[in-house]
């Protein structure tokens, strides 16, 4: 179908107001080939189709196009179907103190208060030793998954038998990983017949040093499992094989072993901070009962670690990692125990207050968008060329501080005194203020409760006093 007939064939619901916003069609019909047009097409298709081929809204899509053509080029190839570029707000947290060295952390991230508050709590603990780390280990896991009704009894003691060629079969495609020192550490035969009659699984852990390392690891199990097909009917014969199948080969993105710890601790008395407005061991207990609320309680779980991926995730953007397989491998991990709890604890022992965070994090820092997209390659050089594992520690902080600045505020001042002062720009650029509002705006709100109400009747009763 060519491009003008499709055209034709979607009628819009209305003329053209020529001031853009979405329209409806007469009669929605689905589209061929959108994918084989070229990008002028798509914005053609999307702004005559939605938009009533509005001026306004053609010259949106195009304002955010990068100037250099062979970048734009980079970044259209990242994904399908490409129109233009949707901009995040890239921010830093400097004066992070990580076993002693110091780090200035970049941030990508669209909601108020996050980069000012791990900022902040950067600067409260840079003067009482600063955050620790370590990493306990950098596992990561892969699964080939079967399907072996009748076998049952055969296809452990054949496993067994051909495990070595197995691993012998994958050699070749784990050249380059083990020349960096990584490579795959184990193999086993899974027997899950109790949960599903026939159902087997490959497990296999690997070490995959600075790349996250997906397209090796999925390349290894495919591998594994074409191998062990071929060895099914070679070894028991065509009966056995049509009995046996490979369901899929996919590493997981649950890697509770791939582990990191950040924590932070001092003396009680080492905690007093004027902002604080009660004494230190108050402030401790109360934080310490914060946590364990988190602990024992799913929903507040829920809110609690939302906050701390608020931290983790900005990392992980302005790295080039992959945030949504480190929301799914936490949130996992949080509910290890078969209850949705807390990822940071703390504890008051011996005068002493400490807050610690234990979270799987695989990522890279070699490798796909790591080293495609300028600005994820401008926070490796922010972070100093950083190892996987550094950046695991670095990532594991800023969850951490994150989670400690929330925590502090809810337990003294209440979270919307320093989020809704964040948030009052938004309102004012929402209301298109000029700089003597602002201004005005910012003075007026330091000691008052904001709202959206409340800030555009002030810049309502300015612009009347006018």
């Amino acid at each position: 179908m060519s491009w003008k007939k499709e055209q034709k064939q979607m009628p819009l619901i209305s003329e053209s107001t020529g001031e853009g916003g979405s329209l409806a069609t007469s009669e929605q019909k689905p589209v061929s080939g959108f994918s084989k047009l070229s990008k002028e097409e798509k914005i053609d298709f999307i702004i005559s189709k939605f938009f009533s081929g509005s001026v306004k809204d053609r010259d949106l899509i195009k304002s955010f196009w990068h100037k250099n053509p062979n970048l734009q080029k980079t970044l259209d190839e990242f994904s399908e179907n490409t129109l233009t570029n949707f901009v995040l707000p890239f921010g830093v947290a400097p004066n992070v103190l990580i076993n002693d060295e110091l780090f200035c952390v970049p941030m990508v991230i669209e909601e108020s208060s996050v980069v000012a508050a791990a900022s902040k709590a950067a600067k409260f603990w840079l003067d009482r030793g600063g955050f620790r780390t370590e990493v306990v280990s950098t596992t990561k896991i892969g699964q080939v998954h079967l399907m072996a009704k009748g076998l049952e009894s055969d296809l452990p003691k054949l496993f067994e038998k051909v495990k070595e060629s197995l691993i012998a079969s994958v050699k070749p495609l784990m050249t380059n990983m083990e020349e960096r020192g990584g490579g795959m550490l184990s193999l086993e035969l899974k027997d899950l017949t109790n949960r599903e009659p026939g159902y087997f699984q490959l497990w296999a852990t690997f070490d995959t040093c600075d790349a996250m390392g997906a397209n090796f690891i999925n390349s290894v199990l495919e591998g594994l499992g074409k191998e062990l097909e071929a060895i099914v009917e070679a070894e028991l014969g065509k009966a056995a094989k049509d009995n046996f199948e490979v369901v899929m080969a996919i590493l997981s993105n649950y890697t509770p072993e791939c582990l990191v710890k950040a924590w932070v601790e001092c003396p009680i008395e080492k905690l007093e901070e004027k902002s604080l407005g009660m004494d230190p061991l108050h402030f401790a207990q109360k934080f310490f009962q914060s946590v364990r609320i988190a602990e024992i309680d799913t929903y507040r779980a829920t809110t609690h670690n939302k906050g701390i991926m608020n931290g983790i995730d900005s990392v992980i953007l302005a790295t080039g990692n992959d945030f949504r397989a480190v929301e799914a491998c936490a949130h996992t991990y949080a509910a290890r125990s078969g209850r949705y709890k807390s990822l940071t604890t703390c504890s008051i022992e011996n005068g002493i207050f400490r807050f610690e965070i234990s979270i799987p994090l695989s990522i890279g820092t070699v490798g796909g968008l790591t080293a495609l997209h300028p600005m994820a390659n401008f926070s490796l050089d922010l972070l100093g060329r950083p190892s996987a594992s550094k950046l695991m520690e670095v990532v594991a902080t800023i969850g951490l501080a994150q989670n400690f600045a929330a925590l502090r505020s809810l337990v003294t001042t209440g979270i919307q005194k320093g989020h809704m002062k964040m948030h009052l720009m938004n309102i004012l650029n929402h209301l298109e203020t000029s700089e003597e509002e602002r201004e005005k705006a910012k003075k007026h709100f330091e000691d008052r409760s904001i709202s959206f109400r409340a800030v555009s009747d002030f810049i309502g009763q300015l612009r009347n006093y006018q």
